[in-house]
């Protein structure tokens, strides 16, 4: 498993395995047993999703980062860069994505270790928008993200890029989307798992061929339909 893990959790990586062997002990075999309980701790940071902290240790999404710090953005220093195979670049501000029209879905969030936040609340412009504003070349055939991290990148198809349940997100949860989620601009995947939701968006960048992200390198499926994909294809080591 690789070894990165939350800035806010300490802990030995463990694998993807051992967790859901973790899961199948139950919340109140967890919540008495203190040793079992520090290491879950251990495990929230190999989360790719930030959702390990629904487990009784948590108290809602838990922060969780790949990289060793990650700046914190205002709205005076925010930018989204929209390039590559297209006709009319841009680099929007917060302001600027706030004026466009904005969409608002409640869907559930799904995480691949098979944890649910229920009717989460997200709005933002839509990813298709941005890319008809910014004029799809024909030969494009992707979407390639970045995210001032510097670290975490995800890719969609240019179908998949281009539905109308697929976000550039400003707000969850009915609030402006916080550092810790992801702020202050997020994409928002509804039908995949969350790991394609990335956090701290910065760079949208249309291509001729999916470039696989982050934790699709570590082995997770390039595409994570929730309920169709395995979540992961192999078990990577550290």
């Amino acid at each position: 498993m690789t070894s990165e893990r939350s800035e806010e959790q300490g802990g030995t990586p463990v694998g993807r395995r051992v967790f859901l062997g973790t899961l199948g002990l139950g919340a109140l075999g967890l919540v008495a047993a203190p040793a079992l309980q520090r290491g879950l701790d251990g495990v929230a940071g190999q989360d790719p999703t930030g959702l390990t902290g629904l487990l009784p240790n948590g108290g809602g999404f838990r922060y969780y980062s790949v990289a060793a710090s990650v700046p914190r953005l205002t709205a005076a220093d925010y930018h989204l860069k929209v390039g590559g195979l297209v006709d009319r670049p841009h680099t929007y501000t917060l302001a600027d994505l706030r004026a466009l029209p904005q969409a608002r879905l409640v869907k559930d969030v799904q995480c691949v270790t098979g944890w649910r936040v229920p009717g989460t609340p997200f709005e933002g412009v839509r990813l298709s928008d941005l890319l008809d504003a910014a004029g799809v070349r024909p030969t494009a055939k992707a979407v390639h993200f970045t995210c001032f991290d510097g670290a975490y990148t995800e890719s969609l198809t240019l179908d998949q890029a281009r539905r109308p349940d697929v976000l550039v997100a400003l707000r969850m949860q009915d609030k402006d989307i916080s550092h810790d989620h992801g702020g202050p601009v997020r994409l928002y995947v509804a039908p995949m798992y969350f790991y394609k939701s990335a956090k701290w968006l910065s760079g949208i960048t249309v291509t001729d061929h999916v470039q696989p992200g982050y934790w699709e390198h570590l082995g997770y499926d390039v595409d994570a339909w929730v309920g169709r994909s395995n979540g992961r294809t192999d078990e990577p080591t550290s």
